[in-house]
């Protein structure tokens, strides 16, 4: 309704409710708790505007985030102070970037059967263990998930190649260490550089850092690859080198 002559919409209780989508109930729960700043009164009616709505689905953006309503209060009185809630929103937007996904796995629901059409005799009670552990399955009631269709027929072609699926799993683990601390460089530089967090996010900061990250998921993508491309050349050259040097020394010892 448009009832303060301003042109701009008003809600009685009932009304800014219904259109938050939460119970009259939980919304004077709010008022006395301090969320929702007071309504313009008109005598015995209490108007509410288009900023309450807007506070009142930041909370509830701000809940289905895991925070308690004290932390909210909290958040909110900060940004008060020294910005307007437009703030919180942008910080909204900006944990939604920080908190996407930068992998494109595909999991992977398996039967017994078809894990046993992946690695044969290999699936055995130590492997199992050593998989869940190392978080690449989840037991699903009689079923497996893996975390990633890639990890899963890597794994698969390695054991074709003759590699035991418990090298397999040992390897991996070794690889989780050493990517997590490649994963770490790459956080304390975007920490440092892109985020560089102050007392206070700038007008636009939350889009720009956002924005920024989705351009850097490839480039760390691509640079592991290339790194990993490289590495891969330097051991493998120095492998060859020193099994050609091994049976070169056999063979004059053979001929002495």
């Amino acid at each position: 309704m448009d009832d303060n002559g301003t042109g701009a919409r008003e809600y009685r209780v009932e009304e800014l409710a219904k259109a938050a989508g939460i119970p009259v109930r939980t919304l004077r729960f709010y008022r006395e708790r301090r969320l929702l700043p007071p309504p313009r009164r008109d005598g015995r009616i209490a108007w509410y505007s288009e900023d309450h709505l807007a506070r009142l689905r930041t909370i509830a953006a701000l809940l289905d985030r895991g925070h308690t309503l004290g932390g909210i209060a909290e958040l909110i009185a900060a940004w008060e102070n020294g910005r307007t809630l437009d703030g919180v929103a942008e910080l909204l937007g900006l944990e939604g970037a920080l908190g996407a996904p930068w992998s494109d796995e595909t999991p992977v629901r398996l039967t017994p059967e078809e894990l046993a059409d992946y690695f044969g005799q290999d699936v055995s009670p130590d492997n199992l263990t050593a998989a869940l552990d190392i978080g690449y399955i989840a037991v699903e009631g009689e079923n497996v998930l893996h975390i990633s269709r890639r990890l899963l027929d890597a794994s698969a072609a390695l054991v074709r190649e003759g590699v035991p699926l418990s090298a397999v799993l040992a390897a991996g683990r070794e690889v989780r260490a050493h990517v997590d601390a490649i994963a770490d460089v790459f956080t304390q530089v975007i920490r440092t550089h892109v985020l560089n967090p102050g007392p206070y996010l700038a007008p636009g900061d939350g889009q720009r850092i956002a924005d920024t990250l989705q351009r850097l998921r490839p480039v760390a993508k691509n640079i592991v690859e290339a790194e990993m491309s490289l590495a891969m050349d330097r051991r493998v050259r120095a492998e060859i080198e020193q099994w050609l040097r091994e049976h070169a020394d056999a063979g004059t010892t053979g001929e002495e």
